[in-house]
């Protein structure tokens, strides 16, 4: 019964230029319960994935034009996790060991047995991902809220999340700037029992220790001057909810110890106050800091940091996730398309640069960055000349434009995206690549890109005329 309610919502795509196979093989599937859609061709393909969701395709190895495997590269290059079936019906154990080594799920040859297409697709749709990043709940309300990845540095902290969500345990959360500390907060609050009462961020290090004690725990009337009213503090009013403490490192040692009361008593003494309150919050603390250190140096005290650290959650930096680029690539284009009129996607160069760039400022400046190219490039894709000279690796007017054989871009990758860029001149490429014409077909040649010379232009073909 759980299968057939999953076949029945599955949306399939055939992408095959044989329109008989298609029609067969769509049929075939629509009698099996699934929604099916065509595509005759790789551009035509990449188009629908673009505009629509789809559980599995199924894609040809030959068709004219870009071929499956170039349509294959293509999708997996701007982040596209879709489980593809390749199907060839001049199929050799070249094409598929090629195909499953650019991604590919499995691979069958023509002409397919219909039960046998019927169970490989069956099986392929049983061990798709749920909905979210790794398909738990904790990892469906982190990526709603901006949380996104499916690397192994994420996914085990979406199950971290899930853990610690379901206890009242106090949650530390260390990472560099930009990271995501407060959307990791959120997201245990949102996977949490308190998820529908109050989350109130504090952001410790814009507020001096007077002002910060005020807002935190509240004064009473004429307890200092200006104070002509009595105020509520911020733990109680995230009462019986989470309250987020974001650069805890950098509060001064009276207002840590105060801080330690909170934690131990579960109670507040508003400023003037001679009561204390009792408090039913949760706390989450952040920092970019070493706290271990800071311990260490005298500057925070040691058993505040024992009561903070019950729960510790490290956030990767984004070079550490290299990865994940293409979806956070995808998400911030998504989000920025609901506010104005935004890029629909990227070129595989800027994709292959903005993954291999450091990221000094993580998820915080990759959006920014991204938003920026998308501004440049308006309702256009986003290609390498719309993004920042230190993505591109710039260095003067004089210099090659590209790095070949790094260890993030592959020197095939580097060579096809500079014939991208040049409109397939080879004077021009070569340039860019800072190498000579000769050298340039004699990699061309070792690495089979086809390319085709007519005075002095070029045209190339493959996953670099998609994405």
């Amino acid at each position: 019964m759980t299968v057939a309610v999953a076949m029945a919502v599955a949306r399939i795509l055939v992408v095959d230029d044989d329109r008989l196979f298609c029609r067969s093989t769509a049929a075939l599937l629509r009698a099996d319960g699934y929604e099916v859609e065509s595509a005759s061709n790789g551009h035509e393909a990449v188009d629908r994935l673009r505009r629509a969701h789809f559980d599995l395709m199924l894609l040809d190895v030959k068709m004219p034009g870009t071929d499956g495997i170039g349509v294959l590269e293509a999708i997996r290059l701007w982040g596209n996790g879709i489980p593809v079936l390749m199907i060839s019906g001049m199929g050799t154990i070249g094409d598929a060991v090629r195909a499953l080594h650019v991604g590919a799920d499995d691979f069958l040859t023509k002409p397919v047995e219909p039960d046998v297409l019927s169970a490989r697709v069956g099986e392929l749709l049983e061990r798709r991902p749920t909905t979210g990043s790794v398909g738990d709940d904790a990892s469906r309300l982190a990526s709603r809220g901006g949380m996104v990845g499916r690397s192994p540095r994420m996914r085990a902290l979406f199950d971290a999340i899930r853990q610690v969500a379901a206890t009242d345990a106090t949650v530390l959360i260390t990472g560099e700037t930009g990271t995501g500390k407060e959307l990791a907060a959120a997201a245990v609050h949102r996977a949490s029992a308190r998820r529908d009462e109050p989350f109130v961020a504090v952001d410790c290090g814009a507020l001096s220790d007077g002002l910060l004690e005020s807002e935190l725990f509240g004064h009473v009337k004429g307890a200092f001057t200006g104070a002509v009213r009595d105020k509520v503090g911020l733990f109680e009013s995230a009462g019986g909810g989470t309250i987020f403490l974001d650069e805890i490192g950098g509060v001064s040692f009276a207002l840590q110890q105060r801080l330690l009361r909170v934690l131990q008593e579960r109670e507040v003494t508003r400023v003037g106050a001679v009561r204390p309150s009792k408090v039913d919050v949760r706390v989450i603390a952040a920092t970019n800091r070493d706290l271990r250190g800071e311990v260490q140096a005298g500057r925070f005290r040691e058993d505040l940091f024992y009561r903070l650290n019950v729960f510790p959650l490290m956030l990767p930096p984004l070079r550490e996730r290299r990865e994940d680029v293409p979806l956070l690539v995808e998400h911030a284009l998504v989000v920025l398309s609901r506010q104005r009129t935004a890029s629909a996607c990227c070129s595989p160069f800027a994709m292959r640069l903005l993954r291999s760039y450091d990221w000094p400022g993580n998820v915080r400046e990759l959006f920014a960055v991204v938003e920026s190219a998308s501004i440049r490039a308006g309702d256009r894709r986003i290609e390498a000349q719309h993004l920042a000279a230190e993505l591109r690796g710039v260095e003067s007017h004089d210099a090659p434009r590209y790095r070949a054989g790094s260890d993030d871009v592959p020197e095939r990758d580097v060579i096809v995206a500079a014939l991208d860029e040049a409109d397939g001149a080879l004077n021009r490429a070569a340039t860019l690549l800072g190498m000579g014409r000769t050298t340039l077909w004699r990699k061309l040649k070792a690495y089979g890109i086809d390319v085709h010379d007519h005075g002095g232009e070029s045209s190339i073909s493959g996953p670099a005329l998609l994405a």
